[in-house]
């Protein structure tokens, strides 16, 4: 989840261990390939027959997250005039291409060319994630990035809000634009703490059992946790109330037996991990690791080191050395 604060880089290394962009996704992997390669027939072969919003938006973000593609998408656009898709592809990948200009620091420490750069990029995401939503009233990705990018353009909240219920309008339990209007509501961002955890743990409790919606808890939680001090986050994230909360997120979702694991499923897993890690509830933490294998991915991890993956094996050994 981008942008992100880091925590102090660990010393340790994991050179048997990298994250994987396609999370071990065939089509996703199929899909970056096809993209790196400027093979566009190949991409909107692979991306015409996903239907589910979910999914959907899972696999345009691993689209826009393919460098160079604004180098050539002009040639998919004007091949195809009639299709939104291509149109969808620029914008997702120009919100990505965005924040690359603009980098993970704080504002105190980003030059300002970097913000002119990054204001550009999101005006032309935005055209395009525009049109897409003008052009095909059912669509759910492009208005979901459009609540992405609601962050970094600094709409109000009335017209974050209006950009979210026009999601959750067409698709009530979209995992990915809860995400990011979880961001809009955090303190470090429009929000406060209180409104950060109004909106995870009402969307939590009124998601269907099973649903991945269980993971705004975590998140909540985790952003917390950054935002306090050295030891005071440290008493927060391992009270006895926050692990009930993690475990009875976790019962509702991932643990339930109607979850299903959709594309994407590893962020949702590592989500609970580091969060139960963190708690110091070992043998639930152990249970998602196991799930995980070695599918680590930058988010969440990312909060804890700027080496995300020795984080993930930092956590890993020390939950499984104390729990099998």
């Amino acid at each position: 989840m981008w942008p992100f604060r880091r925590r102090a880089r660990q010393s340790a290394t994991a050179a048997t261990l990298s994250i994987d962009p396609a999370m071990g996704d065939p089509t996703a992997a199929a899909l970056r390939a096809a993209l790196q390669q400027r093979d566009w027939p190949t991409a909107r072969d692979l991306l015409t027959p996903i239907t589910d919003p979910d999914d959907h938006a899972y696999y345009l973000g691993v689209a826009g997250d393919v460098s160079g593609v604004q180098d050539w998408i002009g040639e998919w656009i004007d091949a195809e005039p009639r299709s939104t898709l291509p149109l969808l592809v620029r914008g997702v990948h120009a919100v990505y291409w965005a924040w690359e200009a603009r980098g993970g620091a704080r504002a105190s420490q980003t030059r300002q060319e970097q913000f002119r750069e990054f204001r550009k990029r999101l005006t032309l995401a935005e055209n395009c994630l525009d049109e897409v939503a003008d052009r095909d009233r059912d669509d759910t990705t492009a208005r979901t990035f459009l609540v992405t990018s609601a962050r970094g353009r600094q709409v109000d909240r009335d017209e974050a809000q209006r950009r979210f219920d026009a999601v959750t309008d067409r698709h009530p339990w979209h995992r990915i634009a809860h995400e990011h209007m979880l961001q809009y509501r955090c303190r470090k961002w429009f929000g406060s703490h209180e409104e950060m955890f109004e909106f995870a743990r009402s969307a939590a409790v009124k998601a269907p059992a099973g649903s991945a919606l269980g993971q705004l808890v975590p998140i909540a939680h985790l952003e917390m946790w950054l935002d306090l001090p050295v030891g005071e986050d440290a008493d927060y994230i391992g009270a006895a109330a926050v692990v009930a909360e993690l475990n009875a997120a976790a019962d509702q979702s991932v643990r339930h037996p109607d979850y299903q694991r959709r594309p994407g499923w590893p962020v949702v897993h590592n989500l609970f991990a580091m969060g139960f890690a963190m708690a110091g509830d070992f043998p639930s933490a152990v249970a998602q690791f196991e799930v995980i294998g070695d599918l680590v991915t930058e988010w969440p991890w990312q909060y804890h080191s700027s080496d995300a993956v020795g984080a993930f094996l930092a956590a890993r050994q020390r939950v499984r050395g104390d729990h099998g």
